[in-house]
């Protein structure tokens, strides 16, 4: 049998073993889907059709069959890697922003002569740095890994100006507090002699560790902040601002619980800066970065900023109105050091948390490409509005 001809430019009917579902409707064939195919069943059955705001759906071509498109890493893998730490560094800044701010109001009870209150905070930043050695040793894996970090003395890396702070610092720390037993010492012979040398160089090992104390309870920020973890590089500024305030409420609390009621003026008056630093700060870096600020409010991170939040001011009222109480005034301290350490914790677990997290890395990642794309197109309608100006006054002329 002749097969019919074939007008040019159109294409053959199908024969009878091509006609699929998949086709249009053809009536007059058998197998064929006379409904309209398989876009029209997906059609009909919602599928290719996105919601409108306010829940209504809006129609679309019957080929657009791709879900709405979410955000998904590569194999739901993370983009960066998560810190190795644990939380003895979480500890470890706790302790060494205690260290620092009981070192600086140890320096200022020593000009006063609060004896009692030097004494207390002496000794208590002489026990905080020891912590605070022991969690980054302990962090770090073996004590010699600590030494061999002193091999090297580089400017522009955090890590290594931290550990020559820390290195300094020690000292100057431990001299002050062992001369708070030179009233024990016998006032004649050789240990007499060693009793009057001790005030003074007290003293001046006192004020130099005063001194070094600001960088021991902030260089850690600046660490954090070098790093490429969401939640700790974005809040750049505000971070060491929450360290220095969180240490300085820390060593006034620390004053407050141990420090005679008379002699704990300076401690309560540091409260209140301290933990109006800190919480000013805190609420930057919890609001102001957009999603990276995200991890602060959400899971054990939110929580302990919460209670810390509640911590510090409750310790900063005490403060004030515990001029005269001494119990209400050692609570007071009690609650600084507690929301102090809160803050400390929960800083870290958010710094791991947006690691963890692909889309804390990704998403900012976008949107300064946006914002470039749109200042680079605004400079150059700017360029081209003033060539056209220049073109303008020349046709002018």
């Amino acid at each position: 049998m002749s097969e019919q001809p074939q007008m040019k430019g159109l294409q053959p009917e199908p024969r009878p073993s091509q006609a699929t579902p998949h086709q249009a409707g053809q009536p007059d064939r058998p197998g064929t889907d006379p409904v309209g195919g398989q876009a029209a069943r997906m059609w009909s059955a919602g599928m290719g059709r996105r919601r409108q705001e306010g829940g209504k759906r809006r129609r679309g071509d019957v080929n657009a069959v791709v879900p709405e498109a979410e955000f998904r890493s590569y194999y739901g893998r993370a983009v960066l890697k998560p810190p190795v730490w644990e939380h003895d560094i979480a500890y470890y800044l706790f302790t060494g922003g205690l260290a620092a701010g009981s070192s600086m109001l140890g320096a200022v009870a020593n000009l006063r002569g609060d004896v009692g209150a030097r004494r207390g905070l002496r000794l208590t930043a002489l026990g905080a740095v020891g912590a605070s050695a022991y969690f980054l040793i302990a962090d770090l894996g073996r004590p010699e890994r600590f030494y061999q970090m002193l091999r090297v003395a580089k400017p522009t890396s955090p890590m290594s100006v931290g550990t020559w702070i820390l290195s300094a610092y020690g000292p100057l720390a431990g001299a002050a507090a062992v001369s708070e037993v030179a009233p024990l010492l016998p006032r004649h012979g050789l240990l007499g002699l060693a009793r009057k040398v001790a005030g003074p160089a007290g003293a001046l090992a006192g004020a130099g560790a005063a001194l070094t104390a600001p960088l021991l309870a902030t260089y850690t920020a600046v660490l954090f902040a070098d790093t490429a973890v969401p939640s700790w590089h974005e809040p750049y500024r505000e971070l060491p601002f929450v360290f220095a305030g969180s240490a300085l409420a820390s060593g006034a609390g620390a004053g407050m619980l141990l420090a005679p009621l008379a002699q704990a003026g300076t401690a309560r008056t540091a409260a209140v800066i301290g933990a109006g630093l800190e919480l000013t700060a805190a609420h930057r870096m919890e609001n102001e970065h957009g999603i990276v600020s995200e991890p602060f409010h959400h899971g054990r991170p939110g929580r302990f900023l919460k209670t810390a939040r509640a911590l510090t001011l409750a310790g900063a009222a005490g403060a004030v109105l515990g001029r005269r109480s001494r119990l209400l005034s050692a609570a007071a301290g009690a609650s600084l050091l507690a929301g102090s350490l809160l803050t400390r914790v929960a800083v870290f677990e958010a710094g791991v948390a947006s690691a963890k997290d692909p889309k804390y890395v990704v998403v900012p990642q976008r949107e300064r490409l946006r914002d470039r794309a749109a200042r680079e197109q605004q400079d150059h309608r700017a360029e081209d509005g003033g060539v056209q100006q220049d073109s303008a006054q020349e046709t002018r002329t």
